[in-house]
């Protein structure tokens, strides 16, 4: 069934929910058919590349285009937790708002941190071992992308010692700790479903429990943020209760940057990418890649060979679009990952059958190009899989820049 994709995935492909693609088919904007065989409702293939194409050059104009740039009153401070190679950081920092001190366990995203930037002071080492009192109400912001962990109830209400032994816990420590007037963290959208919804909960009652009232959670693509890449952060917005002001989420902009605007020179950058080390495929996956053209995925195989590269994941549910993927210059890539050549999550070079190379991650991620990453070729991939895409982290800061004045034109908080 090569030539058709099932409704899973025509709505993975496209990065839209099966109940929209649904309501597409009714509207006639995306006709579904019937698969000659099965008699089920599929998407011919040919109609949702070129639909996905069309479907990007549209919104992709610059008409109407909108700004969420804020000029910062005054200086405002951020204390950033689980730091990791700076993405975030780089994009407060664009959005005119001071690092003052960062903490990273991690001793290659440490010393990434130093060489770019000598003047901030980075905190290497657990953030358990480390009291942050000495910020006590010096601090504007408290920022960090905790890892999603399970918490013990003890009670009908999750305190913060329900917590202990998480790194949430940490992040919340630190918050009560400086007291600030805003603190952010960020995580994967997976975070809504964890445990039935129990651990997003138990994160946003501990931050009421230490004086935090928390915005309305929210799930930013990024592609709606200047970044040419589908991913997607959670964000945990958490104002202290003395302060009354709201705080808006930036809002997303009409242009859809694609794989040729992170990689050549553009409307995101004003040269090509510089060229750098990668990775490479095994001779026998490279022979499979060789076989799947732009836009494609390992659907496009022949039949046989489709049976052997999945093995038993071939008679699984669910479109495993990401497998044996090779993406578009006119579309946006699909999540970068920690590894570029693991077998779930293929992000073949459009052109040449290999992975995207260390630079070329790195515009993926809007990282400006002397940014440098420090370790080994596996080290740095990590360092920009898991980072915060630097426009999506400027467009954030925009929105903080903008609660701060606000708070800071009615009376310094105390």
């Amino acid at each position: 069934m090569k030539n058709y994709l099932t409704l899973s995935e025509a709505a993975e492909l496209i990065g839209k929910s099966k109940e929209t693609l649904r309501r597409w088919d009714k509207e006639g904007i995306l006709n579904a058919v019937r698969e000659p065989v099965s008699n089920y409702r599929v998407y011919r293939k040919t109609e949702v590349q070129t639909f996905l194409g069309g479907f990007f050059d549209d919104i992709s104009d610059d008409k109407n285009e909108i700004s969420n740039y804020v000029e910062p009153l005054r200086q405002f401070s951020v204390l950033e937790l689980f730091a990791g190679a700076g993405g975030l950081a780089i994009g407060l920092e664009k959005a005119g708002l001071k690092c003052i001190a960062l903490n990273e366990i991690d001793k290659y995203a440490c010393e990434t941190l130093r060489i770019n930037r000598p003047k901030w002071n980075v905190l290497e080492g657990d953030v358990r071992d480390f009291d942050f009192a000495e910020y006590n109400d010096k601090v504007d912001i408290v920022t960090g992308g905790f890892p999603c962990q399970a918490f013990s109830y003890a009670g009908r209400k999750l305190g913060l010692k329900d917590a202990r032994g998480t790194l949430f816990y940490e992040f919340a420590r630190v918050v009560k700790e400086v007291n600030p007037p805003i603190c952010i963290g960020e995580n994967v959208r997976g975070l809504l479903s964890h445990d039935k919804g129990k651990t997003l909960q138990g994160m946003i009652s501990i931050l009421d429990e230490i004086g935090y009232k928390v915005v309305p959670v929210k799930v930013l693509k990024a592609i709606n943020f200047r970044v040419p890449q589908k991913r997607e952060r959670l964000i945990l917005v958490g104002i202290r209760k003395d302060i009354d002001v709201k705080f808006e989420y930036p809002k997303p902009h009409r242009k859809i940057h694609n794989l040729k605007d992170a990689l050549k020179k553009g409307s995101l950058y004003d040269s090509d990418v510089p060229d750098s080390k990668g990775a490479n495929y095994p001779d026998y996956k490279k022979k499979i890649l060789d076989m799947i053209p732009p836009k494609g995925y390992w659907r496009d195989l022949p039949l046989d060979i489709q049976k052997e590269y999945m093995g038993g994941s071939f008679y699984l549910g669910g479109g495993k679009t990401g497998m044996a993927r090779r993406i578009g210059w006119d579309e946006p890539s699909l999540t970068l990952t920690c590894s570029p050549a693991q077998k779930q999550t293929e992000r073949c070079h459009p052109d040449e059958t290999r992975p995207f190379t260390v630079r070329e991650y790195a515009r993926i991620q809007t990282f400006p190009d002397d940014w440098e990453f420090t370790g080994s070729i596996a080290q740095q991939y990590k360092q920009i899989g898991n980072a915060v895409p630097i426009n999506l982290g400027q467009e954030l800061g925009f929105s903080v820049v903008d609660f701060l004045n606000a708070v800071y034109s009615l009376s310094k908080p105390k």
